[in-house]
């Protein structure tokens, strides 16, 4: 058969590693593929660039003329952001070209776009290495988990917010402590904010949400707070727990009380305490590790490096030989259908628990007080610890499951109480109830 020929957009980290795992593996990709793949083409911004291990011959700046290309048969983007991207995806489709994207953030904003391009040109999207870098994650969840009721997704997809709050937890580092030993490792970029204020993990959950529960979700979407706020302070007090910190994305579909399909999907992003037996609390430096869990197949637990060049590379090579198998056999993969259109709740409807740490007056009836306003805001006490220092004193609650909206109300109430010094902590607890 004639080789199936390939043209990239993009040769950064990924887009490098991904063209020497093209000519390292060229003969092994043929026999699984079943005909050869020819690399013909990478668009880059700087031709002039030093890329050891690339012909400069392949480079060219005219990315449109690349991939409507007629002698192009697939696309691999790993050029990133919202434009150009998506006008180029757009072109390869429409020419028929199938296309591979390691793009989260395209995905997160306007994956329905290009959802029903791939359907209406009759052309494969896959995008394993939008999530989670070389663990196999996204096509079970499209295609072996496809005949199954999924209920929850809860796991950490961020390898630099791990890592950071790793260090923390381990070594007693502070946060700018262990940002700056990331960014020395080459974990944290010179401007980290998309991954310390969590919109990188917003992204992945915003996918994940959607495979998950049938139903449209976009980055926007997700409730989102990220790390800057975390103190050694709440490192502490999660280890007085038995807990560790971590920034979990969680996606749950919302069950009526009488019912099966759900009133909605919760979609959010933030730190939270964790239970040291639970398998989450285990994920040290930049790994990722995701949950999955589904009516028939029980809890799923996928782990592995979430990030990198030669990771994500594996992930795209794999999505390649499953797109060139499909167009030597003349069909195409499964598409995305977002048929179940459930709403996606607003965070203050969420369920959750709370950590709250309060340095209070050490005198009578501040426990009654504290304990009235979370009566008052219908909120469950779990578990209190009071500790005396001087005339002051330390009260550590630890709540039940309630709306979101009404442990917040809660603490706001507890900032006003005359006793209480100061609200010294509040994180989310996560993992045990």
């Amino acid at each position: 058969m004639k080789p199936l020929r390939v043209a990239q957009l993009g040769c950064g980290v990924v887009g490098t590693e991904v063209v020497r795992l093209l000519n390292e593996q060229a003969a092994d990709l043929a026999a699984r593929v079943g005909t050869p793949l020819e690399l013909v083409g990478i668009a880059v911004r700087r031709p002039d660039r030093v890329r050891e291990g690339v012909d400069r011959a392949l480079l060219t700046t005219d990315a449109e003329a690349l991939v409507t290309r007629d002698d192009v048969d697939i696309v691999i983007e790993v050029i990133g952001g919202i434009e150009p991207a998506r006008s180029l995806i757009l072109a390869a489709m429409k020419t028929g070209k199938s296309v591979i994207t390691a793009n989260k953030a395209l995905l997160a904003e306007d994956g329905a776009t290009l959802f029903a391009a791939a359907r209406e040109y009759s052309v494969d999207l896959y995008y394993e290495a939008s999530v989670a870098g070389a663990i196999p994650l996204l096509r079970p969840l499209r295609e072996s988990l496809v005949g199954d009721h999924v209920h929850r997704v809860l796991g950490i997809v961020n390898g630099t917010t791990n890592y950071i709050l790793d260090q923390m937890d381990t070594q007693g580092a502070g946060f700018n402590e262990a940002l700056e030993e990331a960014q020395a490792l080459g974990y944290a970029e010179a401007d980290p904010t998309a991954d310390v204020e969590g919109f990188d993990a917003a992204a992945k959950a915003a996918i994940l949400a959607q495979l998950a529960f049938h139903t449209p979700v976009t980055a926007a979407d997700v409730h989102r707070e990220g790390i800057t706020e975390v103190t050694s302070a709440d490192v502490a007090g999660a280890k007085e727990m038995d807990s560790v910190v971590k920034l979990l994305a969680i996606c749950e579909r919302v069950p009526e009380e009488n019912g099966r399909n759900g009133r909605g999907v919760s979609v959010r992003v933030y730190p939270a305490m964790i239970p040291r037996s639970h398998p989450l609390a285990s994920v040290r430096e930049a790994y990722n590790a995701v949950f999955v869990e589904a009516e028939s197949a029980g809890s799923l637990m996928f782990y592995g490096a979430g990030a990198g060049g030669a990771p994500t590379a594996s992930a795209v090579l794999g999505d390649l030989v499953a797109v060139a198998r499909n167009v030597v056999a003349g069909t195409t993969g499964p598409v995305e259908v977002t048929y179940a259109e459930l709403p996606v709740l607003p965070m203050g409807e969420t369920t959750t628990r709370y950590y709250i740490q309060l340095d209070v007056a050490d005198q009578p009836g501040v426990l009654a007080g504290v304990a009235e306003e979370f009566a008052r805001h219908g909120v469950s006490i779990k578990a209190v610890r009071q500790e005396g220092m001087g005339e002051d004193a330390q009260l550590v609650v630890v709540t039940h499951r309630a709306p979101d909206a009404a442990l917040s109300a809660t603490v706001e109430g507890l900032r006003a109480f005359p006793m209480v010094r100061q609200v010294a902590s509040v994180m989310r607890v996560e993992g045990d109830e």
